[in-house]
């Protein structure tokens, strides 16, 4: 059974009349006659009485026809679902998070509200592999991804654009004697203990320190890795004078008792990484160009 011949099938039988449920239908009069005969054919039983002059439903016509009037109204139920599915796809914008994106993130949201107050945003973290998949399945519009650029194909089937490049900060104890000024060399950190992620967690980020210290002249002696946020900086603190670096975006809106946060004094060769937006090759959809206009507004926006 087909649903056009579920369709035929009831304008056949309100029309009581085959040409008229073919005006009905905008198909010619013997089409619809042969889809209720193949229809009949498939029950085995006549569900009309044909005449030369009329039409009526038989008692198998009658049984019949309301759950062909069901079948109709569950089809147009489950066209009207997808509609509201479709437009509830075309209104919504999900997008993996990378840590360290602070106030980044938050003016590229707040531009996208002001300029496309229609979408509705929704957020999705986890390890970046994961979320570069997820946009690849099509689970994700875009996600964010940051310093990937010494790996030559970094996300594969993907298309990286380039964003905005974000310095580093040192995190310091408040008490530490360079916490006192206003910007620090790197060189006068060659002495303390750097706090950071072991390489195979972050390793662009660790590799853009390592080589901007070994630029000013210097190995950084390793102090224990960085963990979580709230151990790591408690640990500068109130432990042995040690440092640990923290994204100037991330620094801005990062809760921190007796922790100085201060820019490298020589901004540029201090480290940091472009953050890109991995997305799917082909035209942007609305709502993906959306959140690229919103993302350049944000070019240059935290300049130190």
């Amino acid at each position: 059974m087909e649903l056009r011949q579920v369709k035929y099938f009831v304008a056949v039988a309100e029309e009581l009349h085959f040409g008229r449920a073919a005006e009905r239908l905008h198909i010619v009069q013997p089409t619809v006659s042969q889809q209720v005969r193949r229809l009949e054919r498939e029950f085995g039983l006549e569900l009309f009485d044909r005449t030369s002059r009329s039409v009526r439903l038989t008692g198998a016509g009658r049984a019949f026809l309301p759950h062909a009037r069901a079948i109709l109204a569950a089809e147009r139920a489950a066209a009207e679902a997808m509609d509201g599915v479709r437009a509830e796809q075309e209104t919504t914008l999900r997008v993996g998070t990378n840590v360290g994106l602070g106030l980044r993130l938050d003016g590229v949201l707040t531009v996208l509200s002001e300029r496309a107050p229609q979408l509705l945003v929704e957020l999705v973290s986890g390890p970046g592999a994961t979320r570069l998949q997820q946009v690849r399945d099509g689970e994700l519009d875009a996600t964010f991804l940051r310093g990937p650029d010494a790996d030559p194909d970094p996300a594969p089937g993907l298309e990286l654009l380039p964003l905005w490049r974000d310095v580093l900060v040192a995190a310091l104890p408040a008490a530490h004697p360079l916490a006192g000024r206003d910007r620090v060399d790197l060189a006068d950190l060659a002495e303390l203990p750097l706090r950071i992620a072991p390489r195979a967690a972050h390793p662009a980020l660790v590799d853009a320190v390592l080589d901007a210290c070994r630029a000013a002249g210097f190995e950084p002696v390793m102090g224990p890795a960085f963990t979580t946020d709230q151990d790591t900086l408690a640990a500068i603190a109130a432990g042995r004078p040690s440092w640990t670096v923290y994204f100037a975006a991330q620094a801005a809106v990062q809760p921190a008792h007796r922790i100085a946060f201060r820019p490298f004094a020589d901004r540029d060769t201090a480290p940091g990484l472009r953050t890109y937006l991995a997305v799917r090759p082909g035209p942007p959809s609305r709502r993906l160009a959306a959140l690229l206009d919103a993302c350049h507004a944000q070019d240059g926006a935290l300049d130190a």
